[in-house]
């Protein structure tokens, strides 16, 4: 796919802008970006329109858990804009059609998978999230979020010493699930005050951070070998080093304990100095000879929304005037090495297109988070 370069003037200013630091306002409510919404807005119209089905209401060529982030997007977006743009995608999706069935047999919908399932999850807070914000009913997406949730904490044992099992098999335990249930279970106590949240999240915490499966470069692996329970020393893919902060955030919001932010600030920055190319955040499978499948198409993203994520429970102008600098090189060099000129996003970042960057609905969405999280901490 022919790439052009859109608005290289603008993206030199953006990247002046960004090395002069702008600050930015300290209080609780982070002014929008518009241009940088505009930019997502256009990314958003062009996923809609060329990878969803409306008949389905899935994406074509999607998978369950990143259509899930796709429509935790759409209305993250929404929130930021105050546009009801995409309003009908949360009801069409196959997702909020089973949340809103209140007998969903969720544990054939999830098909076993603890991690997809928690994606569901943050998709359904989302979309209740706006459905509060225009007064309409929440309900049936809160219920059903929870009931998935209950399913995950049944999800815990012993073996290598706790933690949540990848799946209902019992074959794997690896770093994201249990980010994801550190965020889900702090994430879920501020939303609940639920006494029972708040201690599987300091479970988790305190597990994880024991585990190993964070190596020494400060870096998350993909999880633990069950022969050993020591750290398998797979890849150390984007998205884990950000949920694991995300989840840190919402247990520091629960707690006030401060040293949680400085932890996730260890793994945020390790991304920064090891994960990136260009300063732009680059997968193992983003480089030459090498292909990115659909699940990791979607990871830079995955980064850069829940540093986004990370930022709000943080509630900090120095933390974000700290990576407010390295959100803004994200959009600008998805501007010039990912765009096409029907706003379509290709999966790799960092450098200009070289054939091996794949055109997806989950590499659109990875584009459309990063924007969504500029435009709110990034330089204007």
């Amino acid at each position: 796919m022919a790439m052009v370069l859109l608005r290289l003037s603008s993206i030199f200013l953006a990247a002046i802008a960004a090395l002069l630091e702008i600050g930015v306002a300290a209080n609780s409510r982070w002014q929008q970006c518009t241009t940088t919404l505009t930019d997502a807005k256009l990314v958003a119209d062009q996923l809609q329109l060329h990878y969803y089905n409306s008949s389905t209401g899935q994406y074509n060529l999607g998978e369950l858990w990143t259509d899930a982030n796709t429509l935790e997007d759409l209305h993250n977006l929404m929130l930021a804009s105050g546009s009801d743009d995409y309003e009908n995608a949360a009801d069409t999706s196959y997702i909020a059609k089973a949340a809103l069935e209140p007998n969903t047999d969720w544990a054939k919908f999830l098909g076993g998978s603890n991690d997809d399932a928690q994606w569901i999850i943050l998709a359904l807070w989302k979309i209740a999230d706006y459905k509060s914000a225009r007064g309409q009913d929440s309900s049936a997406y809160i219920s059903s979020a929870a009931k998935i949730y209950d399913m995950i904490a049944r999800e815990w044992d012993d073996t290598c010493g706790g933690g949540v099992w990848w799946s209902t098999e019992h074959t794997y335990k690896n770093a994201i699930t249990n980010e994801l249930f550190l965020l889900t279970s702090a994430a879920g106590y501020l939303r609940t005050k639920n006494e029972s949240y708040l201690e599987n999240a300091n479970k988790e915490w305190s597990w994880l951070i024991a585990s190993g499966m964070r190596g020494p470069s400060g870096l998350f692996n993909d999880g633990l070998d069950l022969k050993t329970c020591q750290n398998n020393g797979q890849t150390t893919w984007t998205y884990n080093q950000a949920v694991v902060a995300s989840g840190l955030a919402a247990l520091y919001a629960a707690t006030g304990n401060t040293s949680l932010l400085d932890q996730a600030e260890v793994s945020l920055d390790a991304t920064i100095s090891s994960l990136t190319g260009n300063g732009i955040l680059r997968e193992s499978c983003d480089l030459a000879g090498e292909t990115c499948d659909h699940d990791q198409q979607i990871f830079k993203g995955i980064w850069t929304k829940h540093v986004q994520y990370y930022l709000d429970n943080a509630n900090d102008s120095s933390r974000v005037a700290k990576y407010s600098h390295f959100l803004g090189i994200q959009h600008s060099g998805i501007l010039l090495h990912a765009t096409n000129s029907a706003h379509d996003i290709g999966s790799v970042w960092y450098t200009a297109y070289q054939g091996q960057s794949q055109w997806s609905p989950e590499a659109s969405a990875s584009g459309l988070q990063a924007f969504i999280s500029a435009a709110k901490y990034g330089p204007c």
